[in-house]
């Protein structure tokens, strides 16, 4: 990593930033901080000064002069992780450490709740919504961390205890998912499937189920180029097949599943429908909606990725959930697949009828290696690798005209020494700045925060924390833009009218400062 006099001054410039923010710029390669150099920085900086704060001017009838203390108390961008190891951590102190990374004081003020289907009802009609034994804390404590991964419920918690828990924090929940093709549970095919429409499916080699096609349902098998894989099998299996002479053949199996996908979005509005404040749900459906280029196709099978879905799932999801679902609540689609075909989509679903209110873009990085590429200058890594790539494809997105919520986010130290936890933590300063300067862009949500908590096949290394819970250089970058640098805290004179003005990020304040009588007086108010 031998320097190039032409990168002194970017280089300068990122070793002030870096050092002032506690990172170490020196795990990184000169051609990464080539990428990541002074102009690009100072852009984001402008963008984030542009798209993120607003002026504001508050009556107060204060004393002219009066010094104003201004402290922001709650940020309007979303930042999340999701909450999938609530109680399951082995120990009360990790499990303590865990719930304070939400809410006042941590990280977070949104938290992405686990509703899997094929996890939160195992049978019909048999709900996981508030909980059994595998809720209790001394439950997940009593396990070994082996046994803890291959519980059946591991990162699944009842949402009930952990949306109770977030709403003590005045945390936001976001509900993950309603429908999936890789969530959907296998009783639908053993309950309501006619065992003539079973000999049908057999007849012409439709497996009952996907493990029969070898291949693990629920993201247990990830790794570079799962779904692509996935989608390979599926494709083998429809050759030669026709959807409306199937649906001719199997009509029944095509009438329940329309209605049990229905019925499902119906359950779950029942119970949480109120208290949800946004919701993923559809998920990842821009490759199933590229297979046919439209979203109303009026079949009554689609030949998914995932095996046999209703017809035109995506839309019908998006329709139920807009009619069951709290009107307060934000409706999402969510997706890996940041591409035209995404893009497309969206557009598509809308002059359908779906209400869409934000769009979901994934961005993990599963292989570590990539990771350790990053900082040695690659830029091909998904679409993380520059600020102009991260710019194109949230421009790209942002052309639905709606906000962007960059839902899953997976940034993987590239081992678990020093070196490379310091890596991640750079890594992760920059694609969130860059991330955060977009104007369409209202939230950031990580996903695995504890090393080694994820499923089989996602990096062992990926958190923000240990898997003994403490705090990696990742954590403290974070904390460092999330608490202190995009917090706006000061202190401003009234003016001969008693009003005061600032400029600060988007969120509620309070105002604190002594009135004439010489008591302590507060207003609390929005910059919006």
């Amino acid at each position: 990593m031998g320097k190039n006099p032409h990168l002194i001054v970017g280089l300068a410039f990122a070793a002030a930033v870096c050092a002032a923010q506690g990172v170490d710029k020196s795990v990184m390669s000169d051609k990464y901080w080539a990428i990541w150099n002074d102009a690009e920085q100072a852009r984001i900086d402008a963008d984030i000064e542009k798209n993120r704060k607003a002026d504001a001017t508050f009556a107060l009838a204060a004393p002219a002069g009066a010094v104003v203390k201004v402290e922001q108390l709650t940020h309007d961008f979303r930042f999340g992780a999701h909450i999938f190891n609530f109680n399951q951590l082995g120990k009360t102190a990790y499990n303590d450490a865990y719930k304070a990374s939400y809410g006042k004081g941590g990280l977070f003020n949104q938290a992405t709740v686990s509703f899997y289907w094929i996890d939160h009802e195992p049978t019909p009609g048999a709900f996981r919504f508030d909980g059994n034994s595998r809720e209790e804390e001394r439950y997940w404590n009593g396990l070994t961390r082996d046994e803890a991964m291959a519980d059946r419920f591991w990162r699944r918690p009842a949402p009930g205890p952990v949306i109770d828990f977030l709403k003590t924090k005045d945390v936001a929940v976001h509900g993950h998912i309603l429908i999936w093709g890789n969530a959907k549970p296998y009783w639908i095919y053993d309950w309501y499937c006619p065992e003539s429409e079973k000999r049908v499916f057999d007849g012409i080699g439709i497996p009952r189920h996907s493990t029969d096609c070898g291949w693990e349902p629920c993201g247990q098998n990830w790794g570079r180029g799962y779904m692509g894989r996935v989608a390979a099998v599926w494709r083998a299996r429809y050759k030669g097949l026709d959807e409306r002479a199937l649906e001719h053949e199997a009509p029944v199996y095509a009438s329940n599943l329309r209605r049990i996908f229905r019925k499902r979005v119906s359950d779950v509005a029942a119970r949480f429908g109120e208290v949800v404040d946004s919701w993923d749900v559809v998920n990842e459906s821009s490759h199933d909606w590229a297979r046919y280029r439209k979203s109303r196709t009026g079949l009554g099978y689609w030949f998914s990725m995932y095996g046999l879905m209703p017809g035109d799932y995506p839309l019908h999801a998006l329709l139920d959930a807009k009619e069951e679902m709290a009107p307060s609540a934000k409706l999402a689609i969510n997706d890996y697949n940041i591409s035209p075909d995404f893009l497309t989509q969206v557009r598509d679903l809308e002059q359908e009828g779906a209400r869409i209110d934000l769009v979901g873009c994934q961005m993990h990085i599963f292989n570590t290696n990539d990771c350790r590429r990053l900082a040695n200058g690659a830029t091909d890594v998904n679409w993380v690798g520059s600020p102009k790539v991260i710019r194109e494809r949230l421009d790209m997105m942002a052309k639905t005209g709606k906000p962007l919520h960059v839902s899953e986010v997976t940034i993987a130290a590239p081992g678990v020494d020093d070196v490379s936890r310091k890596i991640q933590a750079v890594l992760v300063r920059n694609i969130y700045r860059a991330w955060f300067s977009h104007p369409k862009t209202m939230g950031i949500t990580w996903w695995n925060t504890v090393d080694g908590a994820g499923v089989a096949g996602e990096p062992l290394v990926s958190g923000l924390f240990t898997r003994e819970m403490e705090k990696k250089p990742a954590y403290d970058a974070l904390d460092e833009l999330i608490n202190r640098e995009w917090r706006t805290n000061l202190a401003v004179a009234a003016d001969a009218d008693g009003k005061v003005s600032f400029r600060g990020f988007r969120g509620r304040y309070r105002l604190s400062w002594t009135g004439a009588d010489g008591k302590p007086a507060t207003k609390l108010v929005e910059v919006k």
